[in-house]
């Protein structure tokens, strides 16, 4: 990662649909370089997708919640976590330490929704136990850009430091 990288994923991350020529022109820097600053973070797995950003709120989904999972010993984090990827509500589910084995982040239509979401979690017989936590509103969206700037800044520090 270097500053051009970074200034190529801020501006494609900004405007996902602008074309490498446009890209190039508003960087100040070839056009072959873009593309071939594009396919390498790309090969390289910083750059993982193209798709839209989706909002679970205009898709009738406002209500979100975290669920920490306890899971049976001996019935493996991946029996839990295939179940998990079967309700389109689940959004995301990772393995934790601490207090709990794994989170999930949820969404549902209304808080009763909340409720059959959570009932439908539950039917995995290798979940122990869940507490729920009703996020009531979000301070900072999930966000990885500021991270290439950052990842940048580390690979190639100011003169002098």
């Amino acid at each position: 990662m270097d500053q051009i990288d970074s200034r190529v994923i801020e501006l494609f991350a900004r405007e996902p649909r602008l074309g490498v020529l446009e890209a190039s022109r508003r960087l100040g820097i070839a056009r072959g370089t873009v593309q071939a600053r594009l396919d390498r973070l790309t090969a390289a797995g910083v750059i993982t997708g193209w798709g839209p950003d989706l909002s679970p709120e205009a898709l009738g989904y406002p209500v979100t919640a975290f669920l920490t999972l306890e899971i049976t010993q001996g019935a493996g984090h991946d029996v839990v976590a295939t179940h998990l990827s079967s309700i389109p509500e689940v959004l995301e589910a990772v393995t934790i330490t601490g207090a709990g084995d794994m989170w999930a982040r949820v969404v549902a239509r209304s808080n009763a929704d909340l409720q059959r979401v959570i009932d439908l979690v539950l039917t995995e017989p290798g979940i122990d136990r869940s507490t729920t936590v009703i996020a009531l509103a979000t301070q900072i969206p999930y966000r990885v850009v500021p991270l290439a700037g950052a990842a940048a800044q580390s690979a190639h520090p100011p003169p002098g430091t």
